[in-house]
């Protein structure tokens, strides 16, 4: 039996979005208050912001995708947080005052949150057939987007923001 394009298509889309899970994991118990709301070289987006953002953006976009509920409400994790309404953005296009608003004490919770999205983005891939990944959803300069590009740029954002978290992590002194 030979498996469809499009199941194929999903098997590796679910792979994919497996890797932001697993760098999320790796930064657990590694991120107290200092290291996670430092701006290393001055610059306006901490660590704290780099795990808000790729949590929010993969959040975001998979309610308008999914029609389901925010996990940062669903779940509670604004209240978890202590974000107020700063935490309910998504930080592009943030001023740097915006940036440096999203100050996290609880890494751990900060690090659930991730996983928590990553998690409802691994369910939602496992509704998909095919028909659904090549449903049409947007445009961008006049070309139709699919569901499947905006899946792989979601899970391509996550990837790229988690990579570097775990890069400022490394260079951080943790005594």
């Amino acid at each position: 039996m030979t498996r469809s394009s499009g199941t194929l298509a999903r098997r590796i889309l679910l792979d994919l979005a497996s890797r932001p899970r697993d760098a999320a994991e790796a930064l657990r118990g590694q991120l107290d208050p200092a290291v996670l709301n430092a701006h290393p070289a001055g610059h306006p987006n901490s660590l704290a912001w780099l795990l808000w953002h790729t949590g929010r953006e993969i959040d975001v976009q998979l309610a308008h995708l999914s029609g389901q509920p925010e996990v940062w409400t669903a779940q509670g994790f604004g209240e978890k947080l202590g974000l107020g309404e700063a935490g309910r953005a998504v930080g592009y296009g943030h001023s740097e005052g915006e940036a440096r608003a999203i100050v996290v004490e609880d890494g751990d919770a900060l690090v659930d949150y991730v996983l928590a999205t990553a998690d409802a983005l691994h369910g939602y891939l496992g509704t998909l057939g095919d028909a659904d990944l090549d449903e049409a959803i947007g445009e961008y300069d006049g070309a139709p987007i699919t569901r499947a590009v905006r899946l792989v740029s979601i899970i391509d954002d996550a990837a790229q923001h988690l990579g570097q978290a775990a890069y400022v992590l490394g260079t951080t002194d943790r005594g």
